[in-house]
């Protein structure tokens, strides 16, 4: 049964015609780095970067180096757009943009991850044997099928992605209104919609059509009688957040993933109107199956649970960031609070200097350090290994305040733990991060 579902053969051209769009749209987002300056802001301007932890040999390119690097994206992204090379086209963008995101934090953004996962997709399905130059080059690769797993992956990473983007804004700060409003309070200057967005009401629309729609929008699509209206929906809903949260292809990229959802008879009329029309029902069973079932099966309960590990972890992810990223959590908090760390000469006990972040990053790179945990704790290890260069062993600690959406200013880090000294724990709480107060429920309100 499983076998039948899998490898049932079924019309490719909503594959076909999503690889036209995300060729286009990740080449542009190669040159789209470099023209708007997100290349020279993330990678040339600091004189360090941030990178996942266990990632720091991943280092921009020296010079121009990180501008080529893009570039090459760029040129990939519009081979894959023509099917040209297509699988090398689509591995050395894929590795790129993995090392990419691997290689920096400070803008981190879980549509960056997403783009990750689709690239691996695109790069092991068949999207270039129609409409292509490797096709047209070699006749023989030519098909009009494809495998029916090629279209459910897809499918089912929209699912996690969206049921758990809207399970995670249940919460009282999102439920309140409050984290629509301190959103769209930052676009106050927006031409003509600027005033507008800072009504009550269009906070909490927004508040519950952003969860409502997360949750529903892949059942509709499913639902023949529901598809139309609910991509209509769709289409109001990316492009709002395209034009007043300018978060790049993305919107673009999530109207394209609605290709899978119609018929193929549908984005055949409207794309492809010359393409012959698959009638078969083949069952073409891989020789790959029994090992690719299994990989695609432990791929998908590690997608299901590595949104929900931060429920392992002592306190409130909003607060500690302990299992937020790889999670689907967007755009549900705003944070921001300062920190200055206090160097203290081991040997003698004596307080060398105060150090803001700033002196040594940039200012977007400071204002993460005072709030996200990893990024502090990679800084101090920075600061650490600098005076040792200079023949002082120090101990370093962490005095600030953090604020999360409205509630109150309050420590983060205990400014009595040499954070230094401290091991960074991938699977358990830091004990240096101290408990959240909530503002809700006589301030003992904890949320994990």
């Amino acid at each position: 049964m499983l076998n039948k579902f899998l490898f049932k053969q079924v019309d490719n051209t909503s594959l076909v015609v999503f690889r036209v769009f995300f060729g286009l749209l990740i080449g542009l987002e190669g040159f789209g780095a470099i023209a708007t300056g997100w290349v020279k802001r993330t990678f040339i301007d600091p004189d360090f970067t941030f990178t996942f932890i266990g990632f720091e040999w991943l280092q921009p390119l020296p010079g121009v180096g990180m501008y080529v690097y893009f570039a090459i994206m760029g040129i990939c992204g519009f081979l894959v757009m023509i099917g040209y090379k297509y699988r090398w086209s689509i591995g050395i963008f894929t590795v790129l943009w993995t090392c990419a995101y691997l290689m920096q934090k400070t803008s981190y953004n879980n549509h960056y991850y997403l783009l990750v996962l689709l690239c691996i997709f695109m790069w092991i399905v068949p999207a270039h044997h129609y409409l292509s130059v490797d096709a047209k080059r070699n006749p023989s690769i030519k098909k009009i099928h494809m495998p029916n797993w090629c279209l459910w992956i897809f499918i089912l990473q929209l699912f996690i992605v969206y049921t758990y983007a809207s399970v995670a804004k249940i919460y009282p700060d999102w439920l309140s209104g409050e984290v629509p409003k301190n959103l769209m309070g930052g676009r106050q200057n927006l031409p003509i919609i600027g005033e507008f967005l800072q009504q009550n009401w269009i906070h909490y629309l927004l508040t519950y059509v952003g969860i409502g729609f997360d949750l529903l929008v892949i059942p509709l699509l499913l639902w023949k009688r529901t598809r139309v209206f609910i991509f209509c929906c769709a289409i109001v809903f990316h492009l709002f957040n395209s034009f007043v949260l300018h978060i790049g292809i993305f919107p673009y990229m999530s109207l394209a993933l609605c290709i899978f959802f119609f018929e193929p008879e549908t984005i055949r009329n409207i794309f492809l109107k010359k393409k012959e029309v698959y009638t078969g029902n083949e069952i073409i069973l891989s020789p790959y199956r029994n090992l690719a079932i299994p990989i695609f099966a432990l791929y998908f309960i590690s997608q299901i649970a590595l949104p929900l590990r931060h429920w392992t972890f002592e306190g409130d992810v909003l607060w500690t960031e302990e299992g937020h990223r790889l999670s689907w959590r967007m755009m549900l908090r705003s944070k921001t609070g300062y920190v200055q760390l206090k160097i203290v000469d081991k040997s003698s006990c004596q307080i060398i200097t105060y150090v803001n972040p700033a002196t040594y990053t940039t200012p977007k790179q400071a204002k993460r350090v005072a709030v996200k945990p990893d990024m502090l704790w990679q800084f101090v290890q920075f600061l650490e290994a600098k005076y040792a260069e200079e023949g002082t062993e120090v101990s370093i600690y962490a005095e600030g305040r953090v604020k999360v959406n409205n509630h109150s200013y309050q420590k983060l880090f205990d400014p009595t733990v040499d954070i230094a000294a401290e091991e960074w724990l991938r699977f358990s709480h830091h004990t240096w991060l101290l408990p959240f107060k909530s503002k809700y429920e006589h301030g003992d309100f904890r949320r994990k």
